[in-house]
């Protein structure tokens, strides 16, 4: 069996990594091929370009970028069709994905989208292009199959994967001591993995955590950054408050630092519901471009009261969330206070979030394997 991938950026790259293995558990002798991170390469994925290829975001930011991203992608397309493999999956990146997988599936591949877009959210109306596209779409929250399900769109509630690898077991004491944090308060400040992110909302999260190390003299902070390049930021911004004293900061070890700490102050994202699965409170911001907001809020896009994950999957709002001019040093500041000077309401965040780990631990790798497989040998309707 042969399986075309392609995969944008790390969760993507974890994710089909994650496919890959249990597919070879049914198949062993299965090729993958296609676009792939670090983790899909190891599990033996035969890479024509590296993930990071397609690690663009928003509305206008990729624009400079669109010719090279449609040259990439008329030419994996041609290869696909010259020599078709069994199905073919995306995974995430769907600007790019779902126009490949179009294209692909006129031209009888079977196709499947591994990890829905959130039409449910905003661009609603991209939902009939992903009826075109797909034989299948493999969905990470609950609510999202019903979506597909009115639209008349083959969906899967496959489950989500953080749900099984976020650990369980994380010390918030032990973790301490692993990362040398002696401080009576921990607080996380995870400004974001893209160094656009750190950029517009580092600042605002050193003053805030200037703010709080006035209020609490017994407080220290743990941030962990993706890399050199986002860490040399924000260290920079940190500098520049006076804050980089009571900072210990990391590369990678989100986790250990999250578990570390008593609440977590972080942009929204997959960090949001990293903590979540960790049971961590949460106080999470955002910042998009100037341009992208007002696009966003011109012509009505998102269709959610809410944008961080956690507030979408439990009965209440758990996350106070702060988004472009909201999101100032003083709100945020002021939202974590609340979070730390209430254990009883952090106990009770915490027990709801362990609740939502049940509900999305569903063995989503072998989940999905099961659901590609099965469409790489079914008959079309």
């Amino acid at each position: 069996m042969r399986i075309g991938l392609v995969a944008g950026e790390t969760s993507g790259d974890r994710l089909g990594a994650g496919l890959m293995r249990e597919i070879r558990k049914h198949h062993p002798e299965a090729t993958f091929e296609g676009i792939a991170g670090p983790l899909m390469k190891a599990a033996g994925c035969d890479a024509w370009e590296d993930a990071q290829a397609l690690s663009v975001m928003g509305l206008v930011e990729p624009l400079a970028e669109i010719p090279r991203l449609l040259g990439l992608r008329r030419r994996i397309g041609s290869r696909w069709i010259k020599s078709p493999p069994d199905v073919f999956v995306g995974i995430d990146a769907p600007d790019f994905n779902l126009g490949l997988e179009k294209r692909l599936r006129r031209n009888s591949i079977r196709t499947v989208h591994y990890v829905s877009p959130s039409v449910w959210a905003w661009r609603q109306g991209r939902v009939r292009k992903i009826a075109k596209a797909v034989d299948k779409v493999l969905c990470l929250l609950p609510f999202e199959k019903a979506f597909y399900d009115h639209h008349q769109v083959n969906a899967v509630f496959v489950g989500h994967p953080l749900a099984e690898s976020v650990p369980e077991d994380l010390d918030r004491q032990q973790e301490r001591r692993r990362l040398g944090l002696a401080a009576a308060i921990v607080v996380a400040v995870m400004p974001g993995s893209r160094v656009g992110e750190v950029a517009r909302l580092g600042p605002t999260f050193a003053a805030a955590a200037k703010m709080l190390g006035e209020r609490y003299p017994d407080i220290g902070f743990v941030a962990p950054l993706v890399n050199n390049k986002t860490r040399r930021l924000f260290e920079s911004q940190l500098q520049q408050q006076g804050i980089a004293q009571q900072f210990t900061v990391i590369e990678g070890e989100a986790y250990s630092a999250i578990a570390a700490a008593d609440v977590v102050l972080l942009a929204s994202g997959t960090a949001a519901l990293e903590a979540a699965l960790l049971g961590r409170p949460i106080v999470a911001g955002y910042r998009v471009a100037a341009v992208t907001h007002w696009i966003v809020r011109a012509f009505k896009l998102l269709k959610v009261n809410y944008v961080t994950l956690p507030n979408l999957l439990t009965k209440e709002p758990l996350v106070p969330e702060f988004l472009q001019n909201e999101a100032t040093p003083q709100a945020l500041a002021d939202a974590v206070v609340t979070l730390l000077d209430d254990p009883v309401k952090r106990a009770r965040i915490a027990a709801s979030f362990g609740t939502l780990r049940k509900e999305l631990r569903r063995g989503a790798d072998a989940r999905a394997a099961k659901a590609v497989l099965k469409t790489a040998t079914e008959l079309r309707q």
